[in-house]
């Protein structure tokens, strides 16, 4: 990750100071140790669903099991995160037998059965492109259709200004937009600043992004079995490159297809993606979604 890339739930990397639809982080919360509740364990990046709770040598611990299988326990308590925010782990009470248990999307979020589409909104989510807008919407296509928020490709960012001149953005007209290799000095963070400086985009506009060349690489690593994602010399097509890192085919574009529905197929939740993306992405829906004036 670059070094100079801001704190990854925080601040818009172009604004002078904390946004006005920012949420303060909030204080550790306390989250019972449910079994297949998804955590990380913030020491060591070990990310994993409960499979239970006991007590070792007077101790209570927690044991986790990642994507492939790979079971490990560490101390009931705090030092976890869901989706990038602190929480403590605690000793689950036992559900009662008439109880219902709580389905969750692959967000995170409670999943609403049976719910049916929100009529969509005036308001947009603008991604770069295909595999931008494939992730989004596995991982939070629950809670768009909820919400009535329609993502949109974007096919790059260089005719962003006069996308957004185009579709006007106003109160209720909000326009939240993700851009890779969002950081300080790139063309991307440039252009963002062109952007906000629009007449009509003050408040009505926000410009968020990660700080990789592709968001192929805000997938975990681990969930294609590599410990990092490798790195591709300069001049090189990203995902090309990757490909060929990874021997797996790269003739052509179906090769790139392919090979970007292998990575998509091992993402099952909000887990699974880097909290500099998922951060991200919850802040634009909540951008587009809440009502500020």
């Amino acid at each position: 990750m670059p070094a100079d890339f801001p704190d990854r739930y925080g601040r818009d990397v172009l604004s002078s100071g904390p946004p006005a639809h920012h949420r303060r982080r909030p204080a550790a919360r306390e989250v019972p140790a449910q079994r297949d509740l998804v955590v990380e364990e913030a020491a060591t990046g070990f990310t994993g669903a409960v499979t239970r709770v006991e007590k070792i040598a007077g101790e209570l611990v927690v044991e986790l099991e990642d994507g492939r299988g790979v079971r490990r326990t560490f101390p009931l308590g705090p030092g976890f995160m869901i989706d990038g925010r602190p929480v403590v782990l605690t000793r689950a009470i036992a559900r009662s037998a008439t109880a219902p248990a709580r389905r969750r999307s692959a967000s995170g979020s409670v999943y609403v059965q049976g719910a049916k589409a929100r009529t969509a909104r005036a308001s947009r989510i603008w991604v770069e492109g295909t595999h931008d807008a494939e992730l989004v919407q596995k991982v939070w296509g629950h809670d768009l259709r909820i919400e009535g928020i329609v993502v949109e490709q974007l096919e790059g960012a260089d005719n962003l200004v006069e996308r957004v001149q185009e579709f006007g953005p106003a109160p209720g007209r909000r326009l939240g937009i993700l851009v890779d290799h969002l950081v300080t000095g790139s063309k991307e963070s440039r252009i963002a600043a062109e952007v906000l400086a629009l007449p009509g985009a003050r408040g009505n506009v926000t410009v968020l992004g990660h700080p990789y060349v592709d968001v192929w690489q805000a997938v975990k690593p681990a969930r294609v079995g590599i410990r990092q994602w490798p790195h591709v010399p300069k001049g090189t097509d990203i995902k090309v490159g990757t490909l060929a890192a990874l021997g797996w085919p790269h003739a052509d574009k179906a090769d790139i297809g392919l090979g970007w529905k292998r990575i998509l197929a091992t993402v099952r939740s909000y887990a699974d993606v880097e909290p500099t993306l998922s951060g991200r992405i919850e802040e634009l829906i909540d951008f587009v979604t809440v009502d500020r004036s």
